[in-house]
This record gives structure tokens, sequence and C-alpha cells, in this order.
């Protein structure tokens, strides 16, 4: 049985606006509006999925749009940054000059651990960066969305590392290698590079210590989980045994219809996820369809009728149109 964790498979964030994110990723950010579906422990909640062409795992970013809720202030004990892929380091140019034709904050092209990226904004000042695979090696990217109207050389190809800024650095470094299996690879100041698997852009995580930062408060504008992926619902019950054992927080064995998962605390206010690579989002949906229309897991579809009434309307039904 393969347990090995494989890389990242998605990050979900909350946002203030269902309509506004979905044309800031798929306009702006050239990613594909691959399901849209609601939170299925919250029906009123839409639940969007931006991937690359083909809904790869790993290249996965998710927005819940919590009606009423506040938005989030940043600090420690959060999963603070979500990162992109792209090809080179020439990208990263072709993403500046992009930033600023759209008026979207951003800093300057720096380097970490030896590659160069890209930080940005959105409109809830959710924290982004562009990274650069010029210098990487393991996890491949995925495909670039055919109807994006982003030239392909310089295209999202999925997750990059993802940020969590924590108080206790020891107890993080402890979940991270001797319960998930990941390895200590680079330290610059205040930030820690853990790789797991094939490593590399697609496996990584960035651990930021910090102790004098306020507690992150959950809100729009802030990342609510991350997920890393196993092979199938086989690896993902041993993980689960694993979790149970070591007596973590967790929800116990989740179906999403589209994937199997667990969730669990691995730190204070840091909720991570345990996701199966498939069976994916083209389960329910057409590849040249998907996204067009709210979509619906089985064990919701009975419950159609109701849902509709309770999300407001929203239109996606261009999902698949080539954008200019």
């Amino acid at each position: 049985m393969d347990t090995q964790i494989r890389g990242l498979h998605h990050v979900t964030a909350m946002t203030s606006s269902a309509e506004k994110i979905y044309r800031f990723f798929t306009d702006i950010l050239g990613l594909r509006l691959i399901k849209k579906t609601v939170n299925q422990d919250d029906i009123e909640t839409y639940h969007l999925y931006f991937t690359d062409d083909l809904g790869s795992a790993g290249t996965d970013m998710t927005f819940f749009d919590f009606p009423g809720i506040p938005k989030g202030t940043k600090g420690t004990n959060s999963i603070s940054r979500t990162s992109f892929r792209v090809k080179d380091d020439a990208a990263l140019e072709y993403w500046v000059t992009r930033f600023n034709e759209h008026n979207i904050e951003h800093g300057e092209i720096q380097e970490r651990f030896g590659k160069k990226y890209l930080e940005f904004e959105d409109f809830d000042n959710q924290r982004y960066q562009l990274i650069s695979d010029e210098k990487n090696h393991g996890v491949a990217g995925g495909t670039p969305w055919k109807n994006s109207n982003v030239p392909t050389e310089f295209s999202i190809l999925g997750l990059g590392p993802t940020f969590v800024t924590v108080q206790n650095f020891e107890h993080m470094q402890l979940v991270l290698v001797n319960v998930l299996g990941f390895k200590l690879t680079a330290t610059e100041g205040n930030f820690s590079l853990f790789e797991i698997g094939e490593g590399g852009n697609g496996a990584s995580l960035i651990i930021e210590h910090r102790e004098d930062l306020p507690l992150a408060v959950e809100g729009f504008g802030n990342v609510h989980h991350l997920a890393l992926r196993v092979a199938d619902k086989e690896a993902l019950e041993w993980w689960i045994n694993r979790i149970n054992e070591l007596q973590f927080p967790n929800s116990g064995f989740t179906e999403r219809f589209y994937f199997a998962s667990e969730y669990f605390m691995a730190a204070p206010h840091v909720l991570f996820e345990l996701a199966t690579d498939g069976p994916g989002f083209l389960e329910d949906e057409t590849y040249e369809t998907a996204g067009e229309i709210l979509s619906l897991p089985p064990f919701l579809e009975p419950k159609r009728q109701e849902i509709e009434d309770y999300v407001r309307p929203f239109d996606t039904s261009d999902a698949n149109k080539k954008r200019q």
C-alpha cells in the first residue's frame, strides 16, 4: 500500500464575493473554474474550485463565500500565503507587467531558497505568490487551461509552497517530520522549507516562525485549510488510523464525492486535510461544460431545489469560453 503523502492537494480560502473571485481567478490569473458547488457542511455557501485545464490534484485553489462573515485579520497560527507555480523566471516578469495593467497589488521579484518569487494580493488582501520552476525538481506541474488569456509559456501550473505561520515552531516541525514524513531541507531567517515525497515546489511547505505577531482571526481574505495528497481511500484509512492513534482532533473519514478526506488540527488554529487524488471533478460533469452550472454530489442532489432557493443566483455560464 502506498501511504506516502504526495504533495499539495488544494488550498481552501474565504472570499467576500464569489462573483469577484471567479473573475479574478479566470480573467486575471488564467485558471479554470472546474466546479461550482456548495459547501457540503453549509449549503448556503458557494464552494468554487479553480484548477488547471484537467482539474488535476495539486493545481487546485478553492473558495467559500460564507454569508455575513467579517474580514479576517493576519497574524500567527495561520495558513498565511498560497503559492502558484510558473514555468521560469521570465514568467515572473510577464506577471509584473500583467499585474500593473490590471492594478493588482504586488511586490517586487525576490528570491528565497534559491527560487525567484513574486508576491501579490487580491481584492480581499488574500496573500499569494508566484514562484518560478526554473530551478525546480520534483512533483510535476499541471496543464495550462486552454481557454486562458495568459500565454501558455507564462501560465500558472499548479500550487507551490504553502506558507504556515506559527508561534510554536518546534511543535509544527514535530508534526511535519515525525507524523507526516516531511524533511527539513533549508532555513532562511524565520522561514524553514519542508519537502515531502518527490519534493519541489508542488510538495513543499514553508513554515514561518513568528512569536511577535497577534493571533490571526478567521474571516474572508484568509485561508481556511490546506490539503495534502494521498493516493486513494486505502491510504487515507491508514492515515486516519495513525491520526487517531496520536490523538489529534480530527474529522474521521469524510466523503466529498470528488475526493475523500480527513481533517485534523496540525497546530492551534491550523487545519490540515488529507485528500485522495481521485476520483476527480469530472465525475458528474463533462470536460466541455464543467463549472457552468451548480453541481451537487449525489447525496445533495435530492436537496437541489432547497439549495437553489438558499444560494443567490451566480452566473458562470461563460466558464468554458475563451478569455479575451
